[in-house]
């Protein structure tokens, strides 16, 4: 394990560059795989890379509404020329008869080109006297056809293993004619929350007591990834209670995942539990907020310890858990999309960690990115995440920044996100 000594007593802080390199370097993709139905793959992660069995388009075909003639029977230095219509061609009904020359057939869009003809003029460009077409002539041979095989060829890889099944893929998927395909097992997360404060949403507080929001938040972020979770509700602070539920949790799950007790300090039986059922590393990362996280392995099963305040366990899930589980789930690595906003709006910092202030970007009159910060930054103002489009990249000495500066932005909650 990595660090081998518990960084919670150590002077230093981790970046969370470094601390992301080392916790991959800790975890292994799932290795199972199953064959679903191209219905049932959405979000899948792919398997195995994947080759065309045809060529697409699999025929010439027509991009325009129009008619298709033979270029070849167009006279020298003629701009507009009448053709014999002697038939036609509809997607699924093609044209079967002959291409005699001066002839020509109408024809749809997606519709095959048949032999003999291999240009098509569109609809808008041509005049019909009965039987006798006049179209203007286009500028060169093959003008409006799609020809066979001009997007790729049979045997050509047009997905690899490790891309997620979207939108596109199962339209890429359907044109291939793949009725099943393989994908990696859904990855399974079981988490839970500790504490005799924590109470059910819709239920009366007392004096002391708060609602459980962690356990919520992280389900709704789990169900992005999508992957299968299991929600173990709130455990008491009871010693053996807590060992059963990382026992079950190991038990069902691929990982474990809590929010709350790994910091110095906790006054709770987490910390003790774990250090007594698996192999877990404690963590003081560089980065504001979430300096607590805790990391290792219970029963086999990956284990990611998040701090309680809310704000500072889902920047750490986004920071430091979805990278695990992306590779845990086969996919590659990515780093995230960043770009330069103009701050609107006075930030305070201290040197000292990386920060993820929330940040609402927008594009001024100009089309250019400016970015404020929601407000208050306290780790446990979770509305700061709702509101918040984005992270606000704060490097670990970095220290006030005006108005005006160029700063580095982090999109998230996006449509396309």
């Amino acid at each position: 394990m990595l660090p081998t000594q518990d960084p919670c007593t150590q002077p230093g802080l981790l970046h969370p560059a470094k601390a992301i390199e080392q916790l991959l370097a800790q975890v292994t993709p799932i290795e199972e795989t199953e064959l679903v139905s191209l219905s049932q793959a959405t979000g899948r992660v792919l398997a195995e890379d994947l080759a065309s069995s045809i060529d697409l388009p699999p025929f010439d075909n027509s991009a325009m509404d129009g008619y298709a003639f033979a270029y070849a029977d167009v006279k020298p230095e003629t701009s507009k020329q009448e053709f014999t219509l002697v038939g036609s061609s509809f997607a699924g009904h093609p044209f079967t008869g002959e291409a005699k020359p001066g002839s020509c057939i109408r024809i749809m869009t997606g519709a095959p080109v048949p032999a003999g003809f291999d240009t098509v003029q569109m609809q808008e460009k041509t005049s019909a006297n009965g039987d006798s077409i006049s179209i203007e002539i286009p500028a060169r041979q093959g003008a409006n056809v799609r020809r066979q095989g001009e997007e790729l060829t049979a045997g050509t890889k047009v997905l690899r293993q490790g891309c997620i099944i979207r939108a596109a893929e199962m339209g890429v998927l359907a044109t291939i004619g793949v009725s099943h395909v393989r994908v990696k097992r859904k990855m399974t997360v079981a988490f839970f929350s500790t504490g005799d404060e924590l109470r059910p949403v819709g239920s009366e507080l007392a004096p002391g007591q708060i609602y459980d929001s962690n356990r919520y938040s992280i389900q709704g972020l789990l169900t992005k990834a999508n992957i299968e979770w299991i929600d173990l509700g709130v455990i008491p602070d009871d010693k053996e209670a807590i060992r059963g539920a990382f026992k079950e949790a190991a038990d069902k799950a691929d990982m474990v995942l809590t929010s709350g007790g790994v910091s110095v300090g906790d006054a709770d039986y987490t910390k003790q539990i774990l250090s007594e059922e698996g192999e877990i590393t404690f963590w003081r990362l560089a980065i504001k907020p979430g300096k607590p996280f805790a990391f290792g392995k219970l029963d086999g099963a990956v284990f990611c310890g998040l701090p309680g305040n809310p704000v500072s366990s889902m920047v750490t899930f986004y920071k430091l858990v979805w990278p695990i589980i992306n590779k845990m789930q086969g996919l590659p690595p990515a780093k995230p999309l960043t770009c330069k906003a103009t701050l609107t709006s006075d930030i305070r910092k201290q040197p000292g960690r990386f920060e993820y202030q929330r940040g609402i970007v927008t594009a001024n009159e100009n089309g250019e990115l400016t970015v404020a910060t929601t407000g208050g930054q306290g780790s446990g103002m979770l509305t700061s995440m709702s509101m918040a489009n984005c992270f606000i990249l704060l490097e670990q000495q970095q220290g006030d920044t005006p108005a005006g500066s160029t700063v580095i932005i982090e999109p998230f909650n996006t449509v396309l996100d």
